[in-house]
């Protein structure tokens, strides 16, 4: 038996009020259903209002009709009748093709997420008694990194006695910065941090710039690679063709014969 609130019995059993429970709820607008559980938008059948502002498949205004027209003229279309504006008073509504369109929509996604510019930031770490050739190669690979739109964290690692010398790694880090101004500029002044000392370098160029110019460099290369393939192949040819040209024309040796000899 189920109690109700007043505290009496009721001679309806558990589920048969939980049957009617739900039967309340699927009774309530399908917008308060799927709202906040569902970003599809609701299409042809389910939208569940007595008129929309209809616009048409080119953008064309049609105005407010019932939605049992809006129906019909997508089915005579063979379109999908979309809710585009819920929200608003009537909910706008597009005739299109919903397939073609989330098609479509999850392609410029996926382009759109294939060309966003994640800037890294790279490390290189450095010793403030660094000899020339050591520092040349961390240049280098610096140089590399703000080339490729990254930034560069270059850290000066002091040991022992080292640590009562924080000028050195600061001159250090001064010289480098100078020496790379072309590519990037100091976005993070020298600091210490315990032991280290950290600089950060910014790029000049912006991540989705720098591997464009990679990208049209790397196209330049291939197209001066097959043009040397094609003129190699010319070359060749012509050889070829004066060799076969060269043969054609020179004079046919006679042997003599034995009965030639008399």
């Amino acid at each position: 038996m189920y109690r109700g609130a007043d505290g009496l019995a009721s001679a309806c059993t558990f589920a048969e009020a939980f049957r009617v429970f739900r039967g309340v709820v699927e009774a309530l607008p399908r917008r308060f259903q799927e709202e906040g559980i569902s970003a599809e938008p609701r299409i042809n059948d389910r939208i569940r209002v007595s008129e929309v502002r209809l616009v048409g498949p080119n953008g064309e205004q049609v105005g407010i009709v019932r939605i049992e027209d809006a129906l019909r003229l997508a089915a005579e279309a063979d379109l999908d009748l979309v809710e585009v504006a819920p929200g608003a008073r009537p909910p706008v509504a597009k005739l299109m093709d919903y397939g073609k369109f989330k098609y479509e929509s999850a392609m410029k996604e996926r382009a759109a997420r294939r060309n966003q510019s994640h800037v890294l930031i790279k490390e290189q770490k450095l010793r403030p008694k660094i000899d020339k050739h050591d520092y040349e190669t961390k240049k280098r690979n610096v140089e590399r990194f703000l080339a490729e739109g990254d930034k560069v964290k270059v850290t000066i690692m002091f040991r022992g006695r080292e640590q009562s010398r924080p000028e050195l790694g600061f001159r250090l880090l001064q010289k480098l910065a100078e020496d790379v101004t072309d590519l990037g500029f100091v976005e993070s002044s020298p600091k210490q941090d315990g032991r280290n000392m950290i600089m950060v370098l910014g790029p000049h160029k912006k991540k989705a710039d720098a591997r464009a110019e990679k990208e049209a460099a790397k196209v330049e290369r291939q197209a001066q690679r097959q043009a040397d393939e094609e003129a190699e192949k010319a070359e060749r040819a012509a050889g070829r063709a004066a060799a076969e040209a060269e043969k054609a024309h020179r004079p046919e040796v006679v042997r003599p014969t034995p009965d030639n000899e008399d």
